[in-house]
């Protein structure tokens, strides 16, 4: 639709945005998809960070990845896809609570099962199941508060990211304070985008970021203090 000149693109919940703002959304939020986080934040545990992996060789580091993969990564979509050719959820998009009961419940269980994977392997850094830990909290917490309305998954997955970074500027393990304002600067145009194509509201947007925080916070305690 044209109007004073300007294509908009109408998301399903009948809100307006200039359609040339409509790709860039779309590119953030698969870019950042909340599959992928969890991945990039492990990736920068593994080669970025000058200590966590200090002594692990080559080999190792990509064996640690690829773990994380298989289990992160691999299963949830592999999941997703068996339910959707099955006719459990309408759209791999997951765009109502029903959708996405399933889908969390599976993600937490893999999760889980990574955490005790690495947490029980004693040359792994405890950074590695701490933060693996926190995202199995802040998924069950998608899931209680996805019976009253719908938290935004990126934003809870972002959330996680900001919160790993935090609890490393705590530890003082490295200077971060640049990837930190990075990724505090991916998080708002995450959600920016996430609100612009309509959705999710303000509401399940900030629900998500503070759960995925506080999922990270909780593992920290318990596993780092």
């Amino acid at each position: 639709m044209e109007t004073n000149g300007t294509l908009y693109h109408y998301s399903p919940n009948g809100s307006a945005i200039p359609q040339v703002l409509k790709w860039p959304a779309l590119f953030l939020s698969y870019l950042f998809h909340p599959v992928f986080v969890p991945l990039y934040c492990i990736a920068f545990l593994v080669y970025v960070h000058p200590s966590y992996f200090t002594g692990f060789s080559e080999k190792e580091k990509f064996y640690t990845l690829l773990i994380s993969a298989v289990n992160l990564l691999f299963f949830p979509l592999l999941t997703v896809g068996l339910l959707k050719a099955l006719g459990f959820i309408s759209s791999v998009f997951m765009r109502s609570k029903k959708d996405r009961i399933i889908p969390y419940i599976a993600c937490s269980i893999f999760f889980f099962w990574a955490y005790l994977v690495f947490r029980n392997q004693a040359n792994y850094p405890l950074i590695l199941p701490s933060f693996i830990f926190g995202i199995f909290l802040s998924v069950n917490a998608g899931l209680i508060a996805n019976i009253y309305f719908k938290i935004s998954m990126h934003t809870l997955g972002m959330g996680g990211w900001l919160g790993l970074f935090l609890v490393i500027a705590f530890s003082q393990t490295m200077f971060i304070t640049g990837f930190l304002c990075i990724v505090i600067l991916v998080c708002g145009l995450v959600g920016t985008s996430r609100m612009a194509l309509g959705s999710h509201s303000q509401k399940e947007i900030y629900s998500g970021f503070i759960w995925g925080m506080i999922g990270q916070f909780i593992a920290a305690l318990f596993l780092l203090a």
